[in-house]
């Protein structure tokens, strides 16, 4: 596995410890729908996402002009292709039996130029190229599975197809003739994982992905493409670099990557966290039972708030580093000093026996 990114853990004086994260990156793609090469390859540890832009900068006017989505050329992605298929004529015949009425449009797509067309999981939708009275494109047909055929009225219409995130759009002017069309959707997709650098086990159901792209907005944020994704999900994209952030729990065990998506190929990224769960008691002495209707802070080692909760036995999964834990109850404030080791769950107790406390603090002193 190759490390995709460390952030240095100063050992020093206490409260001057700083929280580290290491992320590290296991990309191998690998064989994922048919047509495609089993060719390994290994994605490099990415570099640092680069600057926010400043939100408060004035706008700049863009260089490129918005282009309406009914002035766009065909995407050169959409081909014509020969196909043996040929629609019945005598069902697209008038019923006057004069002529054709309608044209046919058979649609076909595949992941690459190389691979073989996709049986499955392609959605298309047939759009009228004309807006209606409420300004909106018409929905005139849809299909979901893989090859698909339309029956439709000569004219002008636009051709959208996803395959799960990855997505395309063509227009077609078709007669009343029969036209066979193939996409290629140079796409591809990442299967998620996540673990322990050491080898220890992650609690999987606390761990979620989010997939952003790469570019920022005028107001500093990243497009999420996809979020709230499970470990062992896979997700199929657009061939490109996607920023990735793998969140285990809640509060601040948090790892970035960018990982780049191959076309027809299947990224597998595992994420390591340095991470564990703590569980935090009040008690009156070690062992003791836990003290209820207590209230808790978590501070860093810089004295800012990390997270903060009510109750005998709040859980928290927290990043590797050094801690304080205030709790307060009954008027009164204790607090601990604890680190947090990745993989290494336990409870944490805060003893308010002043002999306890004044044994701590001897041993601190020292």
């Amino acid at each position: 596995m190759l490390e995709a990114g460390t952030n240095p853990k100063s050992t020093t004086v206490k409260r001057c410890v700083t929280n580290a994260l290491r992320a590290f990156l296991v990309a191998v793609p690998v064989f994922m729908f048919q047509g495609m090469t089993s060719t390994a390859q290994t994605v490099e540890a990415p570099l640092p996402p680069a600057a926010k832009p400043d939100p408060n900068a004035p706008s700049v006017p863009r260089e490129d002009q918005i282009i309406n989505l009914l002035d766009r050329e065909p995407e050169p992605l959409f081909s014509d292709v020969e196909t043996s298929y040929a629609p019945t004529l005598r069902s697209l015949a008038a019923p006057d039996g004069e002529g054709l009425d309608q044209g046919a449009l058979y649609l076909m797509a595949k992941l690459t130029q190389d691979s073989q067309p996709l049986d499955d999981g392609l959605v298309w939708r047939i759009y009228s190229d004309t807006t209606n009275a409420n300004g909106r494109l018409e929905l005139v047909a849809t299909s979901m599975g893989g090859d698909a055929e339309f029956r439709l009225d000569p004219g002008s219409y636009l051709v959208h197809t996803a395959f799960g995130y990855a997505q395309s759009t063509n227009r077609v002017v078709l007669g009343k003739e029969v036209q066979s069309k193939m996409l290629t959707l140079n796409a591809g997709g990442i299967k998620f994982g996540a673990a322990m650098k050491d080898g220890e086990a992650i609690d999987q159901e606390q761990v979620t992905f989010d997939v952003y792209g790469m570019s920022f907005d005028e107001r500093g944020e990243r497009n999420k493409i996809v979020g709230n994704i499970t470990p062992g999900s896979i997700i199929r994209l657009s061939a490109d670099t996607y920023h990735v952030v793998s969140r285990y729990g809640s509060v601040n065990a948090v790892i970035r990557a960018d990982i780049q998506v191959l076309p027809g190929k299947l990224t597998e990224a595992t994420i390591l966290h340095k991470a564990a769960d703590i569980t935090l008691k009040l008690v009156n002495e070690r062992g003791g039972e836990a003290i209820a209707n207590t209230t808790w802070s978590v501070l860093s080692a810089g004295g800012h708030v990390v997270v903060e909760a009510t109750g005998a036995f709040p859980d928290f999964v927290l990043a590797e580093g050094e801690y304080e834990a205030l709790a307060r109850n009954n008027g009164r404030t204790y607090l601990h000093t604890f680190e947090v080791a990745p993989g290494q769950d336990r409870e944490v107790e805060v003893v308010t026996s002043i002999s306890e406390l004044v044994t701590q603090g001897a041993a601190s002193a020292n």
